[in-house]
């Protein structure tokens, strides 16, 4: 009998690494966490990998979601690194575009570019915006500094020209000269990683890609290697922060698409859950214990931006599923300010001193310890192992009690509502404030807190169904088993719509198209798996944010995407202008090459009264006070149970609250799914 086929994703995060294995003969799914380890994180991988017990010979398919390059730009820990830019261009970096985080504070601070001043050299070349060489390559200068950044022990190299994006043969002929002079060297080319106008976000997405360069590939040459030793023969796929993935291969060529990969993972698991229950549009909400990302869906698709930055003003422009992330965790910190007002975060415990009822040092009130202190959580997480001292929370949260004069279970109260309110205003900011009425759509809350909040937060912003997936703690690893091989192209090509010669505008589609299928097929992508979807970057003449629309093929293709142009700004902006000339900015192409997906199969309903609860305990909400609840393991809920709230579902990574006057059903998938009867 043959061994049955594995897929495996490992996501790694600042706290736990988690493994999702699904068997494709049993069609289950099994999932594991362990520590991770931030000084190596392959460490992690590999451990979780063993104490899941897989033979890495049976696995099919080995998806991974990584914060090596997140945390290496926050770190700063590069290899020697430089730039080479167009004479008089060294200082783009530091002079960025002159906006600021805080525009009112004329003393902060500007964090330094990832490459030094002093890293950075110049030649003599120019090119103009319309491609035309005004200064030849001095190519004598270039390979001189060539050899001057050999004798400095160079690893990885920048190289930026202006305007490459019109005609990258400088930039292409810099590249061949440093391989020349420093064999072995990483070089990144701003034509190749961002062909697109504005020099300054240009340059510092091509820095970051050079700076990450030899970390990434490391990591995943030491993984992949690890892996074929093992047994594994297949590729490791690589989660990138647009929601698809991509080979070691061309990880080597862009190892930026890595950076943002772990939230990535995390929408995708909201999208594919909300779509197994049938909502084609969904809010995620991922509460971990320092902070919470919020995802919206709308109409089966995830919404996307293409700038993302570790720290503000060094942009990284990306295709990036857009997530917007706050302070509000399981750690973090209640406290008054000098109004004598409640607050919440974005300070946080961590891990280190952790919630006071840790006993691990905290002395502070965090959600952790309202949510014990109301009963919420029992004493024990992780199925036992971690202990939670009730009345270290007691004390912490009358710290909070005793200044604002309220009982201590009102107090807890009201750290939970401020922190389910900080949550339902980044849920309006990216729907209501886009045109979205968030009562059309389903919350999808998980993450190791998202089940104890979900319900309090959609009754807050009148959602009326909240849906937990079976294992919310370790979701985003399930959402790393769920991505397509994915590439995303763009190319200049700006002028007014009305005016533009459709033959050109075929053939630069048509140029990005083979690039893509070369990409694809690089990657081992045959030809009847690959998906090729155009899109089109238009503004009203004169503005300067562009929006991104679908183009498709045809006599009428540039017609019928200047008319989606005009609904899409209506429909973002609450406006449309028919007789303003409209401008085409930039064509992009999304390739992808489609991957199997695990086969998740139903489980039939179980006729028959609800289980009995496996204890009850005194549980205080809002409204209610204190009340009777029944406490239900997760494990003993088959598909077709109902239970009316209030009720405490537990599980290994994760608790879920069922208020009163709402009502949780376990569908065919094991998702809980509760339905507010006052939403």
């Amino acid at each position: 009998m043959p061994k049955p086929k594995l897929r495996v994703a490992v996501d790694v995060g600042g706290t736990f690494t988690d493994v999702c294995v699904f068997d494709e003969q049993a069609h289950a799914t099994r999932v594991t966490k362990v520590p991770s380890t931030p000084a190596d994180p392959m460490r992690a991988v590999v451990a979780g990998v063993e104490r899941a017990g897989i033979d890495l010979a049976d696995v099919g398919l080995f998806s991974h979601g990584t914060t090596v390059a997140t945390n290496a730009l926050i770190t700063r820990r590069f290899p020697a690194a430089a730039m080479v830019t167009t004479r008089g261009f060294r200082d783009v970096l530091e002079i960025r575009d002159g906006t600021k985080d805080d525009l009112w504070d004329a003393y902060s601070d500007i964090a330094r570019p990832y490459i030094r001043r002093r890293d950075r050299f110049e030649v003599a070349e120019r090119t103009d915006a319309e491609g035309r060489v005004v200064t030849p390559l001095d190519e004598e200068e270039a390979r001189g500094l060539a050899r001057l950044l050999a004798r400095r022990g160079v690893t990885t190299v920048a190289v930026c020209f202006v305007n490459s994006y019109a005609n990258s043969a400088h930039e292409l002929r810099m590249a061949q000269i440093l391989a020349e002079e420093l064999p072995g060297a990483s070089v990144s080319t701003s034509a190749a990683v961002l062909p697109e106008i504005f020099e300054y976000k240009r340059f510092n997405t091509t820095v970051a890609n050079a700076v990450l360069a030899p970390l990434v590939t490391g990591y995943v040459d030491r993984l992949a290697d690890h892996l074929r030793r093992g047994g594994y023969e297949g590729d490791l796929l690589l989660l990138h922060s647009g929601g698809g993935s991509m080979t070691p291969r061309m990880v080597g060529r862009f190892p930026v698409r890595l950076a943002a990969s772990g939230i990535a993972a995390g929408a995708i698991a909201a999208r594919h859950v909300a779509a197994q229950c049938g909502y084609a549009n969904a809010i995620g909400l991922d509460m971990g214990g320092t902070s919470t990302d919020i995802c919206l869906v709308h109409e089966g698709e995830l919404r996307t931006t293409k700038e993302w930055s570790v720290e503000y003003g060094y942009p990284i422009i990306f295709p990036s599923i857009e997530v917007l992330t706050i302070g509000a965790g399981g750690g973090s910190l209640a406290w008054i300010d000098e109004a004598d007002s409640l607050r919440n975060g974005p300070q946080s415990a961590g891990a280190t001193p952790g919630p006071a009822c840790y006993a691990t040092g905290g002395e502070e009130a965090t959600n952790t310890d309202a949510n014990l202190v109301l009963g919420r959580l029992g004493t024990s997480l992780a199925g036992g192992a971690k202990s939670l001292r009730p009345e270290l929370a007691e004390k912490a949260v009358a710290k909070i009690a005793e200044p604002l004069g309220l009982p201590l279970a009102e107090a807890a109260g009201a750290i939970v509502e401020v922190a389910n309110a900080n949550m339902a205003d980044a849920v309006r900011l990216v729907s209501i404030r886009r045109g979205l009425d968030p009562r059309d759509f389903a919350l999808v809350a998980f993450g190791g807190a998202g089940a104890l909040h979900g319900a309090e937060v959609a009754r807050e912003l009148s959602i009326p169904t909240v849906i937990v997936p079976p294992n919310p703690g370790v979701t985003s690893a399930l959402g790393c088993l769920l991505v397509d091989i994915r590439h995303d192209l763009s190319a200049m090509f700006s002028c007014l719509a009305h005016q533009a010669d459709t033959e050109e505008f075929e053939r630069a589609f048509q140029e990005l198209e083979r690039e893509a299928s070369q990409r694809l097929a690089h990657e081992g992508v045959a030809p009847e798996h690959a998906v090729l979807e155009r899109n089109a970057s238009m503004r009203y003449q004169g503005q300067w944010r562009s929006l991104v629309v679908p183009c498709g093929t045809g006599p009428g293709a540039l017609t019928e995407a200047v008319e989606r142009f005009h609904e899409e700004h209506e429909r973002e902006f609450a406006f449309r202008r028919d007789d303003t000339p409209v401008e085409i900015y930039q064509l992009g192409l999304r390739a992808t090459g489609v991957t199997p997906k695990p086969a998740f199969a139903p489980h039939d309903p179980v006729e028959g009264p609800a289980p009995e609860p496996a204890s009850t305990r005194q549980v205080w909400f809002p409204g209610t006070g204190w009340a009777e609840t029944g406490i239900h393991r997760r494990d003993d809920l088959p598909a077709g149970t109902r239970l009316q709230g209030p009720v405490i579902v537990e599980q290994l990574d994760s608790t879920v609250v069922v208020p009163p006057r709402a009502e949780a059903e376990i569908d065919a998938w094991l998702n809980i799914r509760i339905h507010l009867q006052e939403a």
